[in-house]
């Protein structure tokens, strides 16, 4: 058997590179399982509000910038609903080469094992990972990055997980899918759908210009058990791009994205301790987790850190303060907050949904910034949701009080 390691990090994606590189850089000593490289390229864009990277001064890990960002609230199909909402707020995507650098170089001296876990048995004192390989790692702490489908985490079961779900294309196109220089958050116009169509759950785009004529064009739903599937994304996104009178000529990238917007928190009694996916910590109503990752890495590592310098602490002890660390009763009842609005919104139709994102973006930028981003303490966090109520009409409060409006299909139209 290997040596007892502090920390053994399961998972090789962004958050156990965060994780295991905060860890690092404080002196505690770390490895790593992953069933691939963990300097392999990862497939997926990953965007966030360049304000939230001023904050951290990690503004040269963007690749993209833009700081026209607008989105689109109304129907469609005339001059007045096709105006966009303007945010006034710059948005970017990392460079996601340089954003695996940044942890790697951070991470240096971490030992990465390419295997896989295949079973995970909390001890008093250490935790053992038996892998697919036949080796057996051990650990005073095992952290499980591994992503929300994680076997190794324990969570209530409060019903059926929604998912939110995307698929786009990067690619040249015939002419501009979407003003050149723009990014655009949301695009809920649906002049391009049937009226069947309409009475689906409503799905939007999310776009962007790339620059030297790529861009990359993504149909999104919100949240929804089950998850919309992809073929419907793809038939909305192509039907979307038909009504413009836009062909792609060259596709570079097909991007498939799903993950839950409403996993329940782990069960934070449990040995095993999660970051990541795996510890729910997908933001419920933006879907958004680097910025969280980012955010909360460097706390759970001085937490644990601290719990570390202890010896006489076992497995159980050690993940109780990482758990503490990770979800203080704050980010507990902040996460029960988002819970509960999307639950609502996930019932509205796409015309209700539409009044409600247009009546949240007439917030103070401040307010539906900190919103999106988890940063507002809770007094703040609860005075903006308020706030948004007050300025809600009558048919949208009735919603948000008793979610009774409802979409009216039982499924997708194939």
């Amino acid at each position: 058997m290997a040596r007892c390691a502090d920390v053994l990090v399961i998972g090789g994606g962004p958050a156990a590179l965060c994780i295991a590189s905060e860890l690092n850089q404080r002196g505690v000593a770390v490895e790593g399982i992953a069933p691939e490289p963990v300097d392999a390229a990862w497939p997926n864009t990953y965007g966030i509000w360049v304000d939230e990277l001023k904050v951290l001064d990690l503004e040269h890990l963007i690749e993209h910038r833009w700081s026209d960002t607008v989105s689109y609230f109304g129907a469609g199909g005339s001059e007045a609903a096709d105006q966009p909402l303007v945010h006034g707020i710059d948005y970017c995507l990392f460079d996601r080469a340089a954003l695996q650098r940044y942890w790697l170089d951070r991470a240096q001296g971490v030992a990465w094992h390419q295997d896989s876990a295949e079973r995970v048995e909390a001890g008093s004192e250490h935790t053992l990972v038996r892998c697919a390989s036949g080796e057996v790692r051990k650990a005073r702490i095992v952290i499980d990055a591994s992503g929300a489908s994680s076997p190794y985490i324990r969570r209530p079961d409060q019903g059926p997980v929604a998912g939110q779900a995307a698929y786009g294309v990067v690619g040249r196109f015939l002419k501009p899918p979407i003003e050149p220089g723009r990014f655009v958050l949301m695009d809920y116009r649906c002049e391009h759908l049937s009226e069947e169509q309409r009475l689906e759950p409503p799905t939007f785009l999310y776009a962007m210009d790339l620059g030297d004529g790529v861009f990359f064009v993504e149909e999104t739903s919100l949240a929804l058990a089950p998850a919309v599937p992809y073929d419907v994304l793809k038939q909305r996104l192509q039907q979307r791009l038909d009504h413009r009178g836009v062909q792609i000529t060259e596709v570079i990238h097909e991007e498939f994205c799903l993950f839950p917007m409403n996993l329940p928190l782990p069960d934070r009694s449990q040995p095993v301790l999660a970051f990541g996916g795996a510890a729910s910590m997908v933001h419920p109503a933006s879907g958004y987790m680097v910025g969280a990752l980012l955010r909360r890495g460097p706390g759970l590592a001085d937490a644990l850190t601290a719990a570390l310098a202890d010896p006489s602490l076992g497995s159980a002890d050690l993940a109780r303060r990482g758990w503490q660390g990770l979800w203080p009763m704050e980010l507990v009842l902040r996460h029960q907050l988002y819970q509960f609005g999307l639950g609502r919104l996930m019932g509205f139709n796409e015309r209700l949904l539409r009044t409600h994102f247009s009546t949240f973006f007439s917030l103070a930028r401040e307010d539906w910034f900190g919103f999106l981003t988890n940063t507002l303490p809770l007094p703040r966090l609860m005075g903006v949701m308020l706030r948004l109520f007050a300025l809600s009409s009558w048919e949208l409060r009735r919603g948000l009080v008793l979610g009774a409006a409802q979409w009216q299909a039982p499924a997708f139209r194939r």
